[in-house]
């Protein structure tokens, strides 16, 4: 795996976009209604929240995570994303080359998902085995947790199956909670 670079030099990389978001643009809100929740409303940097739910991951029917006591990550202007503590997972997850990196939470490490036969799932999940927190968020609290992408897997929050954030590269949960617009699509990137 490639080394990672130190808190220093991390925070050196992801300052310019940090201040770069501050000034980006806003679309208008979907409405909100009695048990739902907007992505404009979560904050940045993210917001760590403990939750309750019961999350599950599946690969062709067969559950690899499943956890009540899963961790979010909410962010402004994207759909949620649970981590798993790793006694949760019961794949197989290899880290492999991929690094990408994070304003906020600095470099996450993707995993492949390793099945019986050889059958391997390329960026599977990721981790930031040592999250940056300097802006005192809590992001120590998913330091070796998984997060997994809902494009790649079938995604549960209690029994309604969580949609992929649009775009493919965030990994957030989409359910009918959760109102938009969500980032990720063409023309959000300065979202």
């Amino acid at each position: 795996m490639t080394s990672l670079p130190g808190h220093a030099r991390l925070l050196a990389m992801v300052g310019p976009a940090r201040a770069h978001w501050a000034t980006s643009p806003r679309p208008p809100r979907e409405p909100v209604g009695p048990g739902e929740e907007s992505v404009w409303d979560y904050p940045r940097p993210p917001l760590t929240r403990f939750g309750n739910e019961a999350l599950r991951v599946e690969h062709d029917g067969i559950v690899i995570a499943a956890t009540t006591n899963p961790v979010w990550i909410c962010e402004t202007a994207g759909a949620p994303v649970p981590y798993f503590a790793p006694a949760d997972v019961t794949a197989t997850l290899v880290p492999n080359e991929n690094i990408s990196l994070c304003e906020w939470k600095g470099a996450a490490v993707s995993q492949d998902l390793l099945l019986p036969g050889g059958i391997r799932v390329p960026d599977a999940a990721w981790t930031y085995p040592d999250p940056l927190d300097d802006l005192g968020q809590n992001y120590r609290a998913i330091a070796g947790f998984f997060a997994f992408y809902p494009a790649k897997f079938a995604c549960f929050v209690g029994p309604e199956r969580a949609r992929p954030q649009p775009g493919g590269y965030y990994g957030g949960w989409v359910t009918d909670r959760i109102k938009g617009p969500i980032k990720g699509g063409l023309g959000t990137g300065n979202w």
